[in-house]
């Protein structure tokens, strides 16, 4: 059949690529909100240490989750866990990761955001053979403090995976972020956010590119769940792990919180701010102090992006209970050091684009960069180890969004649309940029350390898995 169009988010028009037959959807708004506990993802551990690297076991493979309540569904996951493990890192102490696959499906595994060797990179076609498949990823961690994740990145199968629930947490600490006073322990909470859709059964509905009909909003693998906070202040590890949902994170009061961190660790200073834009595949840290609220308070995490009447405007929801003790924890003034950036040895342009509206009868939507559909033998770019480039990445499209994922690096956003980033969300270390129809942003990056192939993408991974990837080399 051939696909159509339909409007999404703040009048996007965004492909709906096959119509599937299945038991009618389950209607999002019949779902109660707020009457579970917010799960917390579990912290790895590792099966074998020693005094140079720790060495992990993973099994991917499929469970059953109670998601909505009430209703069970089927999950793809790391472990059995859903939502996924965290694994915690140590900057300059390297873990393996032994990857088996007991799914029906292959799967290739990318630590987002890591600096890691190309064969461990998780390459869309470096696979791990489904029903009994293994493979170890090897991750040096030569690289400072950040929030990374996990996903599968396996040709045509990344977009149902990731949306099936293919997904974990990475978090690499080191001396500079230990060295601060921030809020640690209990009060420092990773949370992945999420879009999902729904049959009446309770099962995933998966079809590719329909993210207009994901709206039932999930915060660690929970319906709209709560999360009780005592009144002290929380350092909030924010990943959003949708396939296609930009989120424009505020609190319900609309009251000021702090942004200390994106993709790439902290930034240079704390950025006080009431609104907090993230695309799928960005990270941030943020501070909120539940000390000025009353005990008894129910506060929001709200979602303005798809406007205050939308299912999805609700992410969570934070209730305020006494604290346990004192609170003796700091945001300083100043965070890190980033690096200098280098002059830069080359200059490109890179253009986004996708189908819009409709397509020929028996295709569908294609996603393209610079023209070209992915093609997993073809290299791109080449580019010279050691170099420093600037890339002017731009979104052609009149309608849809897109953002930029680039592996092996943490860039610098210099520009958007023209206007220097010299502070605020997107001045950090960055390897997921976001952009609106017509948007142009320039960026800076250094490409050392590995030798090899990796890619360069949309991160809504629908997009990815219509062809809007390209590769480069690193020679």
């Amino acid at each position: 059949m051939a696909a159509g169009t339909t409007l999404g988010s703040a009048g996007l028009l965004l492909p709906a690529l096959t119509d599937v037959a299945q038991a009618a959807d389950l209607d999002a708004a019949s779902i109660p909100r707020f009457t579970r506990a917010m799960p917390l993802s579990p912290v790895l551990r590792p099966s074998l240490q020693s005094s140079g690297a720790a060495f992990y076991r993973m099994t991917m493979r499929e469970t059953t989750a109670e998601i909505v309540p009430g209703l069970r569904t089927r999950v793809r996951t790391f472990n059995g866990s859903f939502p996924g493990p965290v694994v915690r890192a140590v900057s300059g102490r390297p873990v393996v990761i032994v990857q088996t696959n007991a799914l029906d499906v292959d799967t290739a595994i990318h630590l987002h955001g890591g600096h890691v060797p190309p064969e461990s990179d998780g390459a869309p076609m470096d696979l791990v053979p489904a029903r009994g498949g293994s493979r170890a990823y090897v991750y040096p961690n030569q690289q400072p403090h950040a929030n990374l994740w996990f996903h599968d990145h396996a040709h045509h199968m990344e977009s149902e995976n990731v949306f099936r629930g293919l997904t974990a947490l990475y978090l690499i600490t080191d001396d500079i972020e230990r060295g601060l006073n921030l809020p640690s322990g209990d009060q420092d909470v990773p949370i992945a956010l999420r879009d999902a859709r729904f049959d009446s059964d309770g099962q995933f509905v998966y079809v590719m590119g329909d993210f207009q009909q994901r709206n039932v909003i999930l915060a660690n693998g929970s319906a709209w769940p709560y999360f009780e906070v005592e009144a002290r202040t929380y350092r909030l590890r924010l990943f959003n792990t949708s396939n296609q949902r930009f989120f424009k994170i505020g609190l319900s009061d609309g009251s000021e919180f702090t942004q200390i961190g994106s993709d790439g660790g902290l930034l240079a200073a704390p950025f006080p701010t009431t609104s907090l834009p993230l695309s799928p595949g960005e990270r941030a840290d943020v501070v909120v102090d539940f000390s000025r609220y009353p005990v008894g308070t129910r506060l929001v995490l709200s979602n303005g992006q798809d406007g205050p009447d939308a299912l999805t405007a609700q992410l969570l929801q934070f209730r305020v209970v006494a604290a346990k003790g004192p609170d003796t924890s700091t945001v300083p003034d100043v965070l890190r050091t980033l690096p200098a950036l280098p002059p830069a040895t080359a200059f490109r342009d890179v253009a986004l684009s996708m189908d819009e509206g409709p397509v020929a009868p028996g295709t569908e939507p294609q996603g393209y960069i610079n023209g070209r559909v992915y093609d997993p033998d073809r290299v791109d770019t080449v580019i010279p180890y050691g170099s420093t480039e600037v890339w002017t990445v731009t979104n052609t499209n009149r309608f849809v969004p897109h953002n930029l994922h680039i592996h092996l690096v943490q860039f610098r956003v210099l520009e958007r649309n023209g206007r220097p980033v010299v502070s605020g969300p997107e001045s950090g270390l960055k390897d997921t940029v976001s952009l609106f129809p017509g948007e142009t942003v320039k960026l800076q990056a250094t490409f050392t350390g590995y030798r090899g192939r990796y890619l360069y993408h949309c991160h809504l991974i629908d997009h990815a898995a219509m062809g809007m990837m390209a590769t480069m080399q690193i020679v």
